[in-house]
């Protein structure tokens, strides 16, 4: 950000653009953390524990893309875009795939603490699990998508200045908020068509995801 007199960068204003659009971004969710899942230690391990399977998820996504840009032709732009939208793709469908395999994993779990519990019944519930694992999903995806973002809101320089919207930081702020609360509800929907083998609906998960990414990254693309 540039100074008003133009002498110079102002630091102050990118701080404050900075942590605005961090709080808009994350605010929510830090609320819904602290007040859902901050008090039950179980809770936490579900939330740590999903938020590793998005990353697993990521890396493969990564690693796939990365091998198929290094075999392809680098210099065909078109193939490159075309692989671009294959990776946003293949990331969408390894992320449902590994919130299906968190989903299993979660039911073994549970099957587990129900023979530990005293009373014969689970401390948590598996609207909770879904609840808590689809928040992890969410922060974590919300992470990886804005903090590049929020790091080139801190400055030197000013948005918009070649006719661009100024409004892009808090834009991708709203976007990420959206994305996070997008997740705890795909999450939760997708947990329980799975517990009541609807799976019709986990299909409508998993196309509303491939579209929302889709217009994320188109957005991204147009910056």
């Amino acid at each position: 950000m540039l100074g008003v007199d133009g002498s110079g960068p102002d630091r102050t204003m990118g701080v404050a653009v900075f942590f605005g659009c961090t709080f808009i971004a994350f605010g929510p969710a830090l609320a819904l953390c602290l007040v859902t899942v901050a008090r039950d230690p179980l809770r936490i391990i579900i939330l740590v524990a999903g938020a590793f399977f998005w990353l697993v998820s990521l890396l493969l996504a990564s690693l796939i893309w990365f091998i198929s840009v290094h075999l392809s032709d680098r210099s065909d732009g078109q193939m490159q875009y075309g692989l671009l939208i294959f990776g946003a793709a293949l990331s969408v469908l390894l992320q449902e795939t590994f919130r299906f395999a968190y989903f299993k994993l979660l039911k073994k779990a549970d099957e587990g603490l129900v023979t530990l519990s005293e009373d014969g019944q689970s401390p948590i519930s598996i609207k909770q699990m879904a609840y808590v694992s689809g928040l992890s999903f969410g922060i974590i995806s919300g992470l990886f998508s804005v903090i590049n973002i929020l790091a080139d809101s801190i400055g030197p320089g000013t948005v918009g200045i070649h006719g661009d919207s100024p409004h892009y930081f808090i834009t991708s702020a709203f976007l990420t908020m959206a994305l996070v609360f997008l997740h705890t509800f795909w999450g939760t929907i997708f947990f329980d068509a799975c517990e009541k083998g609807r799976y019709w609906i986990l299909g409508l998960v998993v196309l509303s995801h491939l579209v929302t990414s889709g217009l994320a990254n188109k957005k991204r693309m147009t910056r």
